[in-house]
């Protein structure tokens, strides 16, 4: 059993969140290849026949630019706040298709006390949305299979952060699953506890969130026309 990330790995967040500038993070980049980047590029080499069995239309790309590694400078182009690093690494596991169109997504986070792997749509474009709230509609009991069964809810839990006020125009109110229509993000996630994420059981307990998320994934896959 291999394990990918330390201590050494949340201490250089904690010093990132706390030294949020250029000159910090130039000083100690070695520790972030050494304990964050280059570790997590392992593990996703690692995840890519977990991820071949769950399906093989997704990927798990280690390479530094354009693979699966979110970059960790922030794009403050135009937000508020300017710090130029993110405080976190995010990875995400993506659909072959998924730079010709929209596509749901598998996605692991390294963070001190708020790592987490999710699965799904953040913040999909309004066409998107229509196709999935209008597939749910179609298809309630294959939905209620892959996003309400008892065993994925006790595992995983739905991004309730952001919500439509009132039902969107053109749905019944009276829908068994009207509260997932109003869902602005379709994404179901986990929490990892820090100790899980730098022990040896990591890649174990990967393999089996990843395929407890693929029935909701593969629905979303299918409300939007793509193999799964």
């Amino acid at each position: 059993m291999s394990r990918y990330f330390f201590d050494a790995s949340f201490k250089f967040l904690r010093g990132l969140a706390r030294h949020n500038d250029r000159e910090w993070f130039q000083a100690h980049k070695a520790d972030y290849d050494d304990n964050v980047r280059g570790p997590f590029q392992r593990l996703l080499t690692d995840l890519q026949p977990v991820l071949a069995e769950v399906s093989e239309h997704y990927r798990a790309e280690p390479k530094t630019v354009g693979g699966s590694l979110f970059r960790i400078q922030r794009d403050t182009r135009f937000a508020n706040d300017k710090t130029p690093y993110k405080t976190w690494q995010g990875a995400r596991l993506f659909h072959e298709r998924g730079r010709q169109i929209e596509a749901p997504s598998f996605y692991l986070h390294l963070q001190p006390g708020n790592c987490f792997i999710a699965s799904g749509l953040w913040h999909p474009e309004s066409d998107t949305l229509r196709r999935i709230r209008h597939f749910i509609l179609d298809n309630p009991g294959s939905w209620k299979a892959a996003a309400h069964a008892p065993k994925f809810r006790r595992r995983f839990d739905l991004d309730e952060d952001e919500m439509l006020t009132r039902m969107p125009r053109g749905f019944p109110d009276d829908f068994e699953f009207a509260q997932d229509l109003r869902r602005k993000n379709f994404v179901a996630l986990r929490a990892i506890d820090d100790e899980v994420m730098t022990g040896p059981r990591l890649l174990k307990a990967l393999e089996t969130d990843l395929n407890g998320l693929a029935p909701f994934t593969d629905y979303l896959c299918a409300a939007l026309d793509l193999e799964f």
